[in-house]
């Protein structure tokens, strides 16, 4: 199913047929089976759907970090397809931020050298100056220099926030950002996610299960089945 942003303006990612299948002989499943979509430039867009749906592969693949067996994936205007990936890395350490739900923090490093440890590979010369703002940007000035587990859930999900808003990428993915938290302390991190998206004019992609936090973004698309069934507008007030 062919699923499109309205917007008429070069789309921010754009797939088209794409197929993917895991796992070998019997045990191979069909996780992806065809789909097309746009996501326009500044947009925000929940991927939701059951578990098995296919959701966290798609994003997984429009975040370059899984191969499409089928089809063309193309983000920020770069065709995915045709990288290496060694020139993948350089891509999403360049063009996209990445939020999982268990924050894949460094243990042994600080809030500040997990989030500025990302930009001195990328070759950045102001990677801890950088580091601190992002982190300030989150409310973590006061927790810079302590370790991931001296930090709370909450706390250690504004450090992954922080890390992937640091490189300032045009494209933000958000794998289940609130599954590992409280309801409370996961509201005040969507609301820091979806102000930090609309401050810096980001593309904004998220799975989730919870269709709160679904509806805060523009627009759905539900997964099912590995296929993208229907695309639904946000409800206007």
């Amino acid at each position: 199913m062919n699923i499109s942003t309205p917007i008429a303006e070069q789309p921010a990612i754009r797939l088209t047929d794409v197929d993917l299948k895991l796992g070998s002989g019997a045990a191979r499943v069909h996780i992806l089976k065809k789909v097309s979509l746009q996501i326009g430039q500044g947009e925000a867009v929940g991927l939701v759907g059951p578990s098995g749906s296919g959701k966290s592969t798609l994003l997984m693949v429009m975040a370059g970090l899984e191969r499409a067996d089928k089809g063309t994936v193309e983000v920020a205007g770069q065709n995915l397809t045709t990288l290496s990936e060694d020139q993948l890395a350089r891509f999403r350490g360049n063009t996209v931020g990445i939020v999982f739900q268990s924050f894949h923090l460094i243990p042994t490093m600080t809030a500040l050298e997990n989030v500025a440890v990302p930009l001195e590979l990328a070759g950045r010369t102001d990677a801890f100056e950088r580091a601190s703002r992002e982190l300030e940007g989150v409310g973590l000035s006061a927790r810079m220099r302590h370790y991931p587990a001296q930090l709370s859930g909450g706390e250690q999900q504004r450090v992954a926030l922080a890390r992937a808003l640091a490189p300032e990428p045009s494209i933000i993915f958000a794998d289940e950002p609130t599954g590992n938290l409280d309801e409370k302390t996961g509201k005040e991190i969507m609301d820091l996610l979806f102000a930090k998206q609309a401050e810096k004019g980001a593309t904004l992609v998220i799975v989730t299960h919870d269709l709160t936090l679904g509806n805060r973004c523009d627009r759905l698309i539900r997964m099912r089945s590995g296929e993208a069934q229907l695309d639904t507008p946000k409800a206007r007030a």
